[in-house]
């Protein structure tokens, strides 16, 4: 076995090791989280609301035992409809934020550089396909939805990104020459160590070959 074998492959590039998440990942996922839960709010807000005050006018000839008995009956309306109508948006919300930050996301890795253009193609496509069970004229109507979304939505994420120095493609170049470079000088400091350690090796086999040659010289 040898030396090099003995201290195995440079950090990171053993199988071993645990790979984090793509930060464009965990962007993906956090964005269809936090769209989920405004979906849920936007849609089931407005929908308890309008529950709670439907059932007090429906339920104005109705015997109720006490104050309290009406109030929790008109709430637990509300919140059936803030449930159903909440889920309702939410699901649609977070697949819809899902899809259009994946698309740009691939255009912006594809292309190796992060423009509105990217943000404006992925909600034409997202646009257009929550509306294409519509027909033709759905379809042209969410590809037209979706690239009026994606322009503004776009031009704001590249002017925060400018704004703090340099786009998410900017840095991930950055990280991954940094990360390159410090792999790098870890296996060459590695080799370095092996170098001498084989040294310090074959010094010490020549040692005993060169006493026993000046031992079989004199006999």
């Amino acid at each position: 076995m040898s030396l090099l074998e003995v201290m195995g492959p440079p950090s990171g590039l053993g199988f071993s090791d645990q790979q984090q998440y793509p930060e464009e990942v965990v962007n993906i996922i956090k964005s269809a989280f936090t769209g989920g839960v405004v979906g849920w709010v936007y849609g089931g807000v407005p929908a308890f609301h309008q529950a709670r005050r439907a059932f007090i006018e429906r339920s104005q000839g109705e015997l109720f035992q006490n104050q309290a008995d009406a109030v929790q009956s008109a709430h637990r309306a509300g919140l059936r409809s803030f449930i159903r109508y909440g889920w309702r948006w939410s699901w649609r919300v977070a697949a819809f934020v899902a899809i259009f930050n994946s698309v740009s996301a691939s255009l912006s890795a594809y292309r190796n550089k992060t423009t509105v253009g990217n943000y404006a193609t992925a909600g034409a496509f997202t646009g257009a396909l929550f509306r294409m069970h519509l027909g033709l004229q759905g379809l042209a109507g969410g590809f037209i939805f979706g690239t009026a979304f994606g322009i503004p939505a776009g031009g704001l994420i590249v002017f925060i990104q400018k704004l703090a120095g340099e786009t998410l493609q900017e840095k991930r170049n950055r990280e991954r020459r940094e990360q390159y470079e410090q792999k790098l000088a870890e296996w060459q400091s590695r080799l370095s160590v092996t170098e001498v350690l084989g040294q310090v090796e074959s010094n010490t086999l020549e040692g005993p070959q060169m006493e026993t040659a000046k031992e079989s010289r004199s006999c």
